[in-house]
């Protein structure tokens, strides 16, 4: 602590310890059970942004992809009962994607609790699985205590969210209080030397490794560590689900995404493997197939595991060596490896790269939209820094496979799967990184979600490019309906407005595109109107996946359940 008593009240400590924490920008949906931390927030305007959103939803979402995309806590505040779980599905993104995050709820008074007061909520209950740490502030004078905790809990180990909970009445209390004296850092886990030996050794053995990256504590420079430590070492590496800014995908070493519609080439190249080097991924259900890629719970083929969290170390799979690490000190000391290595691992490498490059062809699709040139011409378009955001459904299939990611956090996407996760994302790394290009993917349904916060685009002067796949329909799950249940489509077609026309009405850019070869042009007076755009794609419903059509989808699903 600074040792300086302060008297103040409870939302002054409480904004001042933000700002001694670095904290820049909090999202938010304003209320009056933390009425008094925004004034708190006032004193500290010239340094703390709030970004007073339309949902709480996008709140949380735009917290979530602040922390993503700096490694820094997104800082999310919302009032308590319907504010506080409209924000949990951003909570929840931030839980499975291991992001960095502190959600601050405004609570009842003291003496109203176990009441069922207005709006009143135990927090502990309703967040404690999707949340590292749960508590409520009720003693003014440990504010900065709490903060301190928050900011630790939520950078250490694996990261991930925390909730602090904040009783009105103690927010108005008054207090005499030190503030802390230094903000939180992560903390760092390095490999020991035998447990780098031990890897060495399983690399000089092995005659076809495989390394998946992916996870949490990332930065550029590890990244550029591990690809130097791949390409010494003769290993193709994979990236697990929405972490393919982890490796740059140009690299002669990239072999695509171990995640959903994975390249059954690369599935199988994995099952080949005799060495297994999972480097930041949990191994969770998308990355493993449905824990179908690995024999469970003992892999076939030997199996590293690298992981800040030990927790996650042998939950599921067993590893042959755990390592407790974050990414930036592992990928390090790996560069620094030089085992012995077969000569055979350089037509290994280069097969791996080469399923990947045929992978990244655009297929040809039903309809005068192919979405597969649309993105090709994205990669090779925008700069290499340009952030690229997505939600949930099938159009993300596109994204994912023909975009190549160049550097380092230029992939914002939920590995939680949850719809409504882009527009917001995107909005906020316009607003954290100003100086970058950002486009959004969206499905006409995963835009609906949360597309309101096209307000707060246009309120921020955030000119993001926001790009909407619209085929009339919730595609990822009539695509389901047709394969299991042929005959018997309900409940997924929709019924969308003009979106041209809607973001006219926000005072937006839009435009419809129903030829491929118009996008470019399209995109360019998007990017020139220097506001935030609306691209419509008109998109055959037809197209499911770059090689799936509806029609065979349901042929398949009659011949695999015909009637009787």
């Amino acid at each position: 602590m600074s040792g300086t008593l302060k008297e103040r009240s409870g939302g002054q400590i409480l904004a001042d310890q933000l700002a001694i924490q670095g904290a820049d920008m909090v999202f938010c949906v304003p209320g009056e059970s933390y009425i008094d931390v925004i004034d708190g927030l006032y004193n500290h305007a010239n340094k703390i942004r709030m970004i007073n959103t339309r949902h709480e939803g996008g709140a949380a979402n735009m917290a979530e992809a602040y922390g993503k995309l700096t490694g820094r806590p997104g800082i999310c505040m919302v009032t308590r009962g319907p504010g506080a779980t409209n924000a949990s599905i951003g909570l929840h993104t931030a839980f499975q994607d291991s992001t960095p995050m502190i959600m601050f709820i405004g609570q009842v008074a003291r003496d109203m609790v176990d009441r069922e007061a207005f709006q009143e909520m135990d927090y502990r209950r309703v967040f404690g699985e999707m949340a590292k740490w749960v508590a409520q502030i009720d003693d003014v004078r440990r504010i900065p205590e709490y903060i301190s905790r928050a900011y630790h809990t939520a950078l250490s180990g694996r990261p991930g969210p925390v909730v602090l909970a904040l009783p009105e009445d103690m927010l108005t209390d008054i207090a005499a209080v030190a503030d802390i004296s230094r903000p939180a850092l992560a903390p760092a886990i390095a490999p020991s030397a035998s447990v780098m030996s031990d890897l060495s050794e399983l690399l000089e053995e092995a005659e076809k490794p495989f390394m998946i990256v992916g996870g949490a504590t990332w930065s550029q420079a590890a990244v550029n560590n591990i690809q130097e430590f791949a390409e010494a070492n003769g290993i193709p590496v994979g990236v697990s689900l929405r972490s393919q800014d982890c490796f740059d995908n140009r690299h002669p070493n990239y072999a695509g995404d171990v995640g959903i519609a994975v390249n059954p080439k690369l599935a199988e190249r994995i099952r080949q493997s005799d060495l297994l080097l999972v480097v930041g991924p949990r191994l969770g259900e998308m990355t493993t197939q449905g824990y179908s890629l690995l024999d469970l719970p003992e892999p076939s083929q030997k199996m590293v595991h690298v992981h800040p969290g030990i927790e996650e170390l042998g939950r599921v799979f067993l590893p042959d060596l755990a390592v407790n690490a974050t990414m930036r000190e592992f990928a390090k000391l790996a560069k620094a490896l030089n085992p012995s290595i077969s000569p055979d691992r350089e037509s290994w490498v280069a097969s791996a790269h080469s399923d990947y490059l045929e992978r990244i062809k655009p297929t040809e699709v039903p309809g005068p939209v192919n979405m597969g040139k649309i993105v090709s011409y994205l990669n090779s378009r925008l700069p290499e820094d340009a952030i690229v955001t997505a939600g949930a459904g099938n159009y993300t299939v596109w994204a994912h496979r023909f975009f190549q990611h160049k550097s380092f956090r230029t992939q914002l996407a939920p590995t939680s799967g949850a719809m409504g996760y882009s527009v917001p994302a995107a909005i906020s790394a316009k607003l954290t990184a100003p100086e970058r290009t950002v486009v959004s993917f969206n499905g006409d349904g995963c835009f609906m979600m949360l597309g309101q916060e096209l307000a707060t685009a246009m309120q921020f002067n955030a000119p993001v490019i926001f790009i909407i796949v619209n085929n009339g329909m919730l595609g990822t799950i009539r695509m389901h309906q047709e394969h299991g249940y042929p005959s018997r489509v309900y409940a997924t077609s929709l019924s969308n407005p003009d979106f041209a026309a809607l973001a006219e009405a926000y005072g937006a850019y839009g435009e419809k595109v129903v030829r491929t070869e118009d996008f470019a042009d399209a995109f360019d007076r998007a990017l020139a109107s220097g506001k935030p755009a609306i691209l419509e794609m008109i998109v055959d419903p037809e197209v499911l996946t770059p090689e799936k059509t509806l029609s065979g989808a349901r042929a398949q699903g009659e011949a695999d359940h015909p009637t009787s």
